[in-house]
């Protein structure tokens, strides 16, 4: 492999210009240092300690490394940090509480949704990305949302319950709230 870099004058060659960016991840405004090459699922990994975003493919075709920018469901592994300069980043250790889990939580865990885990993360972000879409999915959409994912357990019969639990959930609770004043 053969590397080529501007002519920068007396910095060394070996120095690779950092971009300073600011992004909110989880709720938390940051500020990191990144080289413009770092890949957001590494930022969020190695420069975070934020794990739960899992890298399975570097190629986008297994969804493990799903996080949400600005609501939408990307794969981490084929954004650069960079790109998330002035965005809110969530992955699934923003989706709780410090008291509670998220419905999506609770429906992986009383439908069955979750095997060996791996999948899991981006499953329940892509998912998410729906039902903010769509609060009321029917299977089929479901299915659609979650079909840049794969589950190597082939639990996704379950993991499509475990939506659609909370998607009922999270109407109930949105039902059950007062009405705002406007």
């Amino acid at each position: 492999m053969t590397t080529v870099h501007d002519d920068l004058g007396d910095q060394a060659a070996g120095d690779v210009p950092m971009r300073r960016i600011r992004f909110t991840i989880n709720g938390v405004r940051k500020v990191a240092e990144v080289e413009p090459r770092l890949l957001l699922s590494h930022l969020i990994r190695q420069g975070l300690g934020l794990t739960g975003t899992h890298m399975g493919c570097d190629t986008t075709n297994c969804g493990a490394c799903t996080v949400l920018v600005d609501g939408r469901a990307i794969k981490s592994c084929t954004m650069l940090a960079v790109q998330a300069d002035g965005h809110e980043v969530t992955t699934v250790e923003g989706l709780a509480t410090a008291s509670e889990l998220h419905p999506l939580q609770e429906g992986f865990k009383q439908e069955h949704g979750l095997q060996c885990g791996f999948c899991t993360p981006g499953m329940m972000l892509a998912a998410k990305a729906l039902l903010d879409a769509n609060p009321d999915p029917a299977e089929e959409d479901v299915r659609w949302a979650l079909s840049g994912n794969l589950c190597r357990c082939t639990g996704y019969q379950n993991i499509v319950k475990s939506v659609l639990w909370a998607a009922a959930k999270l109407r109930s609770e949105s039902a059950s709230e007062p009405a705002q004043e406007a």
